[in-house]
């Protein structure tokens, strides 16, 4: 992946200077920035920034710019990088599962949060982690509701055994929070209501008042053209039932966006390789590049076609199947896409709102992967 030392103006004026073969990913700070921003004035408490959604330095430098000043951690790696970039930030390791070697890594690098859904996993931290000052955050589920796909399938207690936790961490001496995850892509606020119902009960059951609550990342991205995310709904939401459901007196509320954060602010361009019969249309990136959570997540329809000379295609949308550049037929986009009738080979299909799960899961697979990035100082056209 290479970075272009140009600050263009615009993805339109790249492709049509550079008229590049291999797939492009424009950033653009001033977007980053801005929507950093959003969070810092709409969220009533801590923002955190979910590293794993896109873990490139210039993202973190720039979220550091904004005001961002804590990070949520899920590996060694991460750890040390957001140190090295920003030594003063807060890291929330909030991966509930890690090896003892990986503990000792965070407790020596001054990690003091950590989250945890099992008794295992406690016992581990308990044993490790020194209890001065250090935070353990109980993460629970519910089931999943109005999200892409279900992070409870992997992590997070019951409610019932949450409770139990929570009384665990708290007579242990240690400073006892909650934690949860609606889901990726949540596009319901009503499922924060929930979480945040329950984190009262699981509270008035264990007989301990979380310190903190964090209601984790879910927040949604611009994915669909007739689908903008209310972000500034979810923030009122959860200020307004978290002071409900604890009673006027609720924990301090954190939260870890990741592509509710950084998506907005890239943007892929994709060189159409081959149109087979006027039918399916081959590209030069695909799921085992950029495009590799679309199968999971679905569509983003935010597609522009647009020819060498960097201007945009005109004609009636028609339905085709996309497919990637590897020999595996899996590697294609999910349903039919509409684009202009009129696209051709040489083309290139610029996807809006991709920053987030694309470069961090971008493979070589196959031959394919080389990409190059270019900052530009706006996205569109």
């Amino acid at each position: 992946m290479g970075l272009s030392k140009t600050i263009w103006t615009t993805p339109s004026e790249f492709l049509r200077i550079e008229r590049p073969d291999n797939p492009v990913m424009f950033f653009a700070p001033t977007v980053l920035q801005a929507t950093a921003r959003r969070f810092l004035d709409g969220f009533p408490g801590l923002v955190t920034y979910a590293v794993k959604s896109n873990p490139a330095e210039m993202v973190v430098q720039n979220l550091v710019a904004a005001g961002i000043q804590g990070f949520d951690v899920a590996s060694p790696a991460e750890i040390e990088m957001v140190r090295r970039l920003a030594p003063a930030a807060a890291l929330h390791y909030n991966n509930p599962v890690r090896a003892r070697h990986e503990i000792d890594y965070a407790v020596k690098m001054g990690v003091k949060s950590y989250s945890v859904d099992s008794r295992s996993e406690l016992a581990k931290l308990i044993e490790i982690v020194p209890v001065e000052g250090a935070e353990i955050s109980v993460r629970f589920k519910l089931p999943v509701a109005g999200a892409a796909y279900n992070f409870g399938a992997k992590f997070g207690a019951t409610v019932e055994l949450a409770a139990e936790l929570l009384r665990e961490v708290h007579e242990a001496g240690f400073i006892a929070s909650l934690t949860f995850h609606p889901g990726t892509q949540c596009t319901d606020p009503m499922a924060w209501d929930a979480y945040l119902r329950a984190a009262a009960g699981i509270c008035a059951n264990a007989g301990v008042r979380a310190r903190r609550l964090n209601v984790g990342g879910g927040f949604p991205s611009h994915r669909l053209n007739d689908e903008r995310p209310q972000l500034d709904a979810i923030f009122e939401l959860i200020g307004r039932v978290a002071d409900e459901a604890f009673e006027g007196a609720p924990p301090a509320l954190v939260c870890e966006p990741g592509r509710g954060l950084v998506a907005e602010s890239f943007t892929l361009a994709t060189r159409i390789k081959a149109v087979r019969d006027g039918e399916h249309v081959f590209l030069n990136d695909g799921t085992y590049g950029n495009l590799d959570e679309l199968p999971i997540t679905g569509i983003i329809d935010r597609i522009a076609a647009v020819n060498g000379d960097g201007e945009t295609r005109r004609g009636a949308p028609r339905p085709r199947v996309i497919f990637g550049p590897t020999c595996d037929s899996v590697d294609r986009l999910p349903g039919e896409v509409a684009l202009p009738e009129d696209v051709e080979e040489g083309d290139y299909l610029v996807f809006s709102g991709m920053g987030a799960y694309s470069t961090a899961t971008n493979t070589g697979f196959n031959g394919f992967g080389r990409m190059t990035v270019a900052t530009v100082m706006r996205l569109g056209a």
